[in-house]
């Protein structure tokens, strides 16, 4: 018995060792981006490359601050229209996902199975592939330049609607019945029902979708100054040159923080999801 418990013991310690030399790894990525937005200039372009600044300083964020200072827009119209662009963008697609994600996991209608598998199949492929023709067809109906061209596109990712599928599929049916044998309709079932028992799904939804649009920078949809979002003002700045390369990994650094931010917030419910997102026939 004694034998069997010190073999335990060195596999749980070799297992944790084993993860924290993955995860060590995994997060080297992110320490060399901190890293590198408090490097001089001249660390930036040391071959090898350091993993830390030897002489870190603040140059880079006041460089930035600088330049976005004098900016003929102001910074904030760049920063309201990133919010408003991630806010509606990420309400927008909870929405759409949720409800074509339910009858999809809990009713029965023709061409059910083939929707299903559209949606699958389109987690191969990335929104690029889909580039040329959405920007015809926004081109057709008058959408360039607009809000409505940076936050349409972004509703159509498949994956959020996958996951709902996924752990909708968890939920007894019993319980959906019971709410139609007390005279609930199909909405008053999905309001008080469906929705309160998946909400880690719906935080792992909000977190993707949210990243996705925080991060986007419509350059080829959007021209004017006062529509531009801060991603493509700072991604335009930081390629002027390479004396702008210290202000690129600052900004890539603050545009890191939110969607980490809230990833830190809601990791607890997005592992949840995960455990309830397996593949099921």
């Amino acid at each position: 018995m004694a034998k069997k418990i010190n073999h335990s013991i060195l596999g749980t310690v070799i297992l944790g060792l084993v993860l924290l030399l993955f995860g060590t790894f995994m997060a080297l990525p992110m320490i060399y981006a901190v890293g590198s937005a408090f490097k001089p200039l001249e660390e930036i372009f040391l071959f090898p490359p350091r993993l830390l600044p030897q002489n870190p300083t603040f140059g880079n964020f006041k460089q930035m601050q600088d330049l976005l200072s004098n900016l003929w827009v102001p910074f904030e119209r760049y920063l309201f229209n990133s919010i408003f662009v991630s806010l509606a963008s990420t309400g927008l697609y909870l929405v759409i996902a949720t409800l074509a994600a339910y009858p999809l996991a809990k009713h029965s209608f023709p061409g059910k199975n083939w929707i299903r598998e559209i949606i699958t199949i389109a987690l191969m492929f990335t929104a690029s592939v889909t580039g040329v023709v959405q920007y015809l067809l926004m081109s057709m109906v008058g959408m360039i330049n607009t809000y409505a061209s940076v936050i349409l596109p972004s509703l159509a990712n498949t994956m959020g609607v996958f996951l709902c599928i996924q752990y909708l599929s968890t939920l007894p049916d019993s319980m959906l019945e019971a709410g139609k044998v007390d005279g609930a309709g199909e909405f008053r079932i999905f309001a008080r029902l469906v929705l309160p028992n998946i909400r880690p799904v719906l935080f792992t939804v909000l977190i993707f979708q949210f990243q996705a649009a925080w991060n986007m920078a419509p350059g080829g949809v959007v021209y004017s100054e006062e529509l531009k979002t801060l991603p493509l003002v700072l991604s335009q700045i930081a390629t002027a040159g390479i004396s702008r390369a210290g202000v690129g990994s600052a900004a890539a650094l603050v545009m890191m923080l939110p969607p980490i931010i809230v990833f830190i917030i809601s990791q607890s419910k997005v592992m949840e999801t995960m455990a309830h997102s397996g593949i099921k026939e």
